[in-house]
């Protein structure tokens, strides 16, 4: 998975944790701390992912050298056979 994307997904997450800790009635507290850690422990991937972003290197894949020749030759363009056609009958 790309960087940026798992960074998008991780920020969602967290949001909608956000979300359901605002949400949830305050009427179990251990639950809400199940909650909190879990957004926690999100914030500190997104933290470790934007870390190896800034300190990762750049990919080293080189594009494919294509071999350039003067003229290229066109494709013969297809002709459309036709098949029978429907006659109308009267009666």
């Amino acid at each position: 998975m790309q960087r940026n994307k798992a960074l998008r997904r991780l920020t969602h997450v967290e949001e909608l944790l956000s979300d359901v800790m605002e949400r949830y009635s305050d009427g179990s507290p251990d639950i809400k701390q199940q909650l909190l850690h879990a957004k926690a422990l999100v914030g500190r991937a997104t933290d470790a992912m934007k870390a190896q972003a800034s300190t990762g290197k750049k990919s080293t894949r080189k594009k494919a050298v294509t071999k350039k020749t003067g003229v290229k030759a066109l494709p013969a363009k297809a002709t459309k056979k036709d098949g029978p056609t429907r006659k109308d009958y009267e009666g």
